[in-house]
């Protein structure tokens, strides 16, 4: 990707997939970065806190869906590339009240979209030609998945939770301008991330947060539904590809050959923790014994099944070989690496956990139905 003129407008770039693309551009000096987040409960400006200053970066905090303020943004910075991270995508959140979602990926989805296509429509010549918009989505547009097969770019979608709804109609209305209105967007569907600077409500930071601090670990069920895990600094060099060559309209579904079980992706966390056993203990010493980090755990006890999520698909699979012989991407980071970079970051980095927590999640089950609650 050639440097001297590419402008990146990061849409949701406080967040966990988006903050990890802030770095990656930035660290490589690929560009300036505009970043527009609301700063909701998992955006935080100290995932980006490094970079504050920096004259290659700016931060504006504000809604995809003020469209005074998009158009303002896109005027003034002139972006080569708008990369939409902005989402809620959290299943059990959305289970236990949709409306942030809807208001969120399908109504601020389309909002953003107006608003570049007319940023777009302005332009001339190269810079017209070389305009992206970016759709970041997800593998659960596709429902769920038997015990054989993968999720290809022409599956039909089945969306099963809320989130996952709000995600395939922003998904149509992204296809859709391009379609009518020849917008020149791409649109990536990735399978299960994780890695640095994720909120501690997902799977993985979850149960690292919790077998740190010797507490149990709810896993939904009986432990065998199976995902496809993809590290997130994979995804970024994947999307990272596809605004340098992708095919103005495409889909590329983007995974880590990485499928597992809850149960079995636990294991293998357990084994990288105890990898880092020194290290840990290294992290327990008193400046940072609030955060109530201990070694002598066995892990595996202190998994705890729980009753399952209301509509829990039972598999996902990602056939990623489209992006992968159209554009040469392939996953650097095997699940037992990517585990491995992921447990390392979070011990040395626990004062960033107990910042973006200050009140907001504490570790409590969300996402049951009402007759559950009741």
């Amino acid at each position: 990707m050639t440097t001297t003129t590419n402008k990146f407008f990061i849409t949701g770039g406080a967040g966990f997939i988006g903050g990890n693309f802030v770095h990656k551009v930035l660290g490589a000096e690929l560009g300036p970065v505009l970043v527009l987040d609301r700063l909701t409960y998992a955006g935080h400006r100290a995932t980006l806190r490094s970079w504050e200053g920096h004259p290659a970066f700016r931060f504006v905090r504000g809604d995809i869906g003020d469209r005074a303020l998009v158009r303002q943004l896109l005027k003034d910075f002139q972006p080569t590339f708008l990369v939409n991270f902005a989402a809620e995508s959290h299943v059990d959140r959305s289970i236990e009240s949709a409306e942030d979602f809807i208001q969120t990926n399908v109504v601020g989805t389309y909002a953003l979209l107006d608003e570049a296509l007319r940023y777009w429509q302005s332009l001339k010549g190269v810079e017209a030609r070389r305009f992206r918009f970016h759709h970041v989505s997800t593998d659960e547009v596709y429902g769920s998945l038997g015990t054989t097969g993968y999720f290809t770019e022409q599956t039909p979608y089945a969306p099963n939770s809320p989130y996952a709804a709000s995600k395939a109609a922003s998904d149509h209305l992204v296809r859709a301008y391009h379609q009518t209105y020849q917008l020149p967007t791409t649109l990536t569907n990735c399978s299960n991330n994780y890695g640095p600077y994720q909120f501690p409500e997902k799977l993985i930071p979850l149960a690292l947060m919790n077998a740190l601090e010797g507490q149990p670990i709810p896993v939904y069920g009986d432990g065998l539904n199976i995902r496809d895990w993809l590290y997130v600094e994979d995804h970024c060099d994947a999307i990272l590809q596809v605004l340098a060559h992708g095919e103005r309209g495409a889909i590329y579904n983007v995974g880590g050959n990485s499928e597992q079980t809850n149960l079995d992706l636990l294991q293998a966390l357990f084994a990288c923790l105890g990898d880092q056993a020194d290290l840990i203990r290294e992290q327990s010493r008193p400046t940072v014994a609030q955060s109530g980090t201990r070694t002598d755990i066995d892990y595996r006890s202190l998994i705890t099944f729980v009753p399952d999520r209301p509509g829990h698909d039972r598999r996902y699979a990602i056939d990623s070989s489209k992006i992968r012989r159209e554009l040469g991407w392939a996953p650097k980071e095997t699940l037992r690496t990517g585990l491995a970079k992921t447990v390392i970051w979070t011990v040395k980095n626990l004062a960033w956990r107990d910042e973006v927590l200050q009140g907001t999640y504490s570790g409590e089950r969300l996402g049951q139905s009402k007759a559950a609650r009741d």
